[in-house]
């Protein structure tokens, strides 16, 4: 008898998870069916909800233009850069501050924490003036330790957190089988903590990839500029190509579906391995 109600609220939930879905994925839809529109018929008004006349070689126009080829390979290379950077530097800083105990310690993870305070718009004008003394103005390496700089922090202590929270005795059954203190880091702490590296992961590089203030001030060559700053290009007071602004727009969110798609299985996998010799 109680197996009706038991189905009745399995598809009640599973609506509302297709509701909630379509909520999210709507604004994605209309950037899809705006890049198939001509770019007059997205600024016709009323709108309408199908394109009124479709456009299919909008993402074909986009990936030939050489303009875009160049974004899209400063974004990767950015975002690449800053995140391969950022967990570098990460995994010793957090793995130092949780395992050992140091004069200074705590006020080093303040500093850390408080340097996640502050925005990259108001320290903009002290970037471009360090990076023009550093003759670094227009060039990727500007970009890519800027990025890093200011996701750091995030990475430190949410990296500090999942080795804290690790049993000291894992360790010491690595030493007393011989490990070094790098092996136990890279064979037994690092496993345990792969849901912490692929957050880490994750939002630095999003966070990379969404940036625009900093590019938009220190990148001045249009060849050089990512996609958020080359986007500009297409919608000016001379030329509108709202078609093709939607289509680079959608392009530009596969990266980080893909790279989400790969890693997200480690999410929750790999949070005991390792740990089990």
């Amino acid at each position: 008898m109680s197996a009706a109600p038991t189905s009745t609220r399995r598809v009640g939930t599973t609506l509302l998870g297709v509701l909630v879905a379509l909520v999210f994925l709507a604004p994605y839809l209309v950037m899809v069916l705006d890049s198939l529109r001509t770019s007059t018929d997205v600024k016709t008004t009323p709108p309408s909800i199908l394109p009124r006349q479709w456009q299919w070689d909008t993402y074909a126009t986009v990936i030939g233009d050489g303009r875009f080829v160049n974004w899209l390979q400063t974004s990767l290379l950015v975002a690449f850069g800053s995140t391969a950077l950022v967990i570098v530097v990460a995994i010793p800083a957090a793995y130092m501050t949780a395992r050992y105990r140091f004069r200074g310690r705590m006020a080093f993870l303040v500093v850390v924490l408080i340097t996640q305070m502050f925005s990259p718009t108001a320290l903009v004008v002290g970037l471009y003036r360090q990076f023009f003394e550093l003759n670094m103005v227009n060039t990727y390496g500007a970009l890519i330790l800027t990025n890093a700089g200011f996701n750091l922090a995030f990475a430190v202590w949410i990296l500090h957190g999942f080795f804290s929270s690790i049993p000291v005795e894992v360790e010491e059954a690595a030493l007393l089988d011989g490990a070094s203190r790098f092996q136990i880091l890279r064979k037994v702490m690092l496993p345990l903590t792969r849901p912490g590296l692929v957050t880490a992961t994750i939002f630095t590089f999003i966070a990379a990839w969404n940036e625009y203030i900093v590019a938009l001030t220190l990148m001045l060559d249009d060849a050089k500029k990512p996609l958020t700053v080359g986007f500009r290009s297409y919608v000016t007071g001379y030329e509108q190509h709202w078609d093709q602004l939607f289509a680079a727009s959608v392009i530009a969110v596969v990266p980080v579906v893909i790279l989400f798609a790969i890693i997200e299985k480690h999410l929750v996998g790999g949070l005991t391995a390792g740990s089990v010799k």
